[in-house]
């Protein structure tokens, strides 16, 4: 367990292989350990893919996981533009001038948000289920980010658990069994403050300035962001292309372990920034 300490307390992080950079973002009400086997296949390298290995960080957004969850920032500390600056907070600290930047879900959309600030940082972005445009979150989602209706959820711990149980039903147990520890670890303000922002996020203009290369991955059975979300990509990034994974939902990482890494990795590989 890594940690450093931020304009907004500690960031906890986790750090695994040895070579050049690549950052990982996870999703809404969910912490580092999406990424967990994605980690070890990148920090050790793949032979068949002629992958080296690479020194990979996964953080866990203020608010998630074991970071911090302030209450008395001036202004809210779980919104996409404070992620944004999180990441390169975090970049700044730990001496790293440019890198990849991969996100699921919510940490998607940040990882896009990033590049569009910080294009020279950032040397490719691959987002995972991640909404480009908020309303195609799935119904719930959307009405947790209305504070009443989460101070609602939060308060009945039996209703999140019914919620929770019926987005999660097509899922595996190690998936389901992720979700219900993270949601534990998070708090109020993250869990409605962040899936409200990102309800009303609509990127498809700032898109047509995205310079750096991205790669879009998208589960055809998700049914927490709509895998249209792939079509906005492709229509209005400059460098952008898409995998749509036929098996997968809303973790395709988990759902198709090698061929979402064989997909990854083989846009890592791509020579070239510009």
């Amino acid at each position: 367990m890594s940690s450093i300490v931020t304009s907004q307390g500690i960031l906890h992080f986790e750090i695994f292989g040895r070579g050049e950079p690549i950052i990982l973002l996870h999703g809404w009400i969910n912490s580092w350990d999406v990424w967990r086997s994605s980690m070890l296949a990148l920090g050790t390298g793949i032979p068949e893919t002629n992958s080296a290995s690479r020194r990979v960080y996964a953080l866990d957004f203020w608010g998630f996981g074991d970071s911090s969850k302030p209450d008395d920032a001036l202004e809210s500390p779980y919104i996409l533009a404070s992620y944004v600056e999180m990441v390169r907070e975090f970049m700044d600290n730990m001496g790293i001038n440019i890198a990849p930047v991969a996100g699921h879900s919510l940490g998607g959309t940040v990882a896009l948000l990033f590049a569009l600030a910080y294009p020279e940082r950032t040397e490719k972005v691959i987002i995972v289920g991640s909404p480009i445009v908020g309303s195609s979150l799935n119904p719930f989602l959307k009405l947790a980010g209305y504070g009443w209706i989460a101070r609602l959820v939060w308060g009945i711990p039996i209703i999140r658990s019914a919620i929770m149980r019926l987005l999660l039903s097509g899922d595996s147990r190690q998936i389901q069994q992720m979700i219900y520890r993270d949601v534990e670890r998070s708090c109020r303000e993250s869990f409605f403050r962040s899936i409200g922002d990102l309800r009303d996020t609509d990127l498809r203009k700032q898109l047509t300035n995205l310079s750096v290369p991205t790669l879009g991955i998208y589960g055809k059975r998700d049914n927490i962001v709509s895998p249209s979300n792939a079509e906005f990509l492709i229509a209005d990034a400059q460098r952008a292309e898409v995998t749509i994974m036929q098996r997968s939902r809303h973790f395709p990482m988990t759902d198709e372990p090698e061929l979402f890494m064989d997909v990854m990795t083989g846009f890592l590989n791509q020579n070239g920034r510009h």
